[in-house]
């Protein structure tokens, strides 16, 4: 008799970490759908620890094109910062119709890692994640992360630190 299977099958995230031996969490949250129909997930759960999931917002720079910001979810994104710390005089964020066709993620999948895997799109994770042992970004599906050591994602994202908030 064959053992059943309770594993969720792996993300490409996830593969991608086991691949570079990057060492890390996997972890699941409940998700809803807001009044626009799109699908969020609920990281209330963890109560005041909450600052340590981590949003992927993909934004578009005049002058680089598509670029990404890694900011805690309880947070803003500060387009003006983004635009200097990236060489940019102006961002703005990719519209949502663009969203799943720029970067092969739908609204609340987005992560930096995929992102990065695919597209190779400058990445920049604010500066308040260095101050945590781990955070949790998305693993590329709604509801599904990835806990790891924030300089293991700087390094293989290639990112940098940077003040990112408003």
């Amino acid at each position: 008799m064959a053992k059943q299977k309770n594993k969720l099958e792996k993300t490409l995230v996830e593969k991608i970490l086991d691949r570079n031996k990057i060492p890390y969490r996997p972890t699941k949250f409940a998700t809803h759908q807001d009044s626009g129909g799109v699908t969020k997930m609920d990281t209330s759960i963890l109560n005041e620890n909450e600052h340590l999931v981590y949003k992927t917002l993909v934004c578009t720079g005049n002058k680089t094109g598509s670029l990404v910001g890694v900011i805690p979810v309880t947070e803003h994104l500060s387009l003006k910062k983004l635009a200097k710390v990236s060489g940019n005089k102006k961002c703005e964020m990719l519209p949502l119709k663009d969203l799943e066709k720029t970067t092969g993620y739908v609204h609340g999948a987005n992560t930096p890692i995929g992102i990065y895997f695919k597209h190779h799109f400058p990445i920049y994770l604010d500066k308040s994640m260095t101050r945590e042992i781990e955070i949790a970004v998305s693993s590329g599906q709604v509801g599904r992360s990835v806990f790891l050591a924030p300089q293991d994602l700087q390094n293989y994202c290639q990112a940098s630190f940077s003040d990112l908030l408003e």
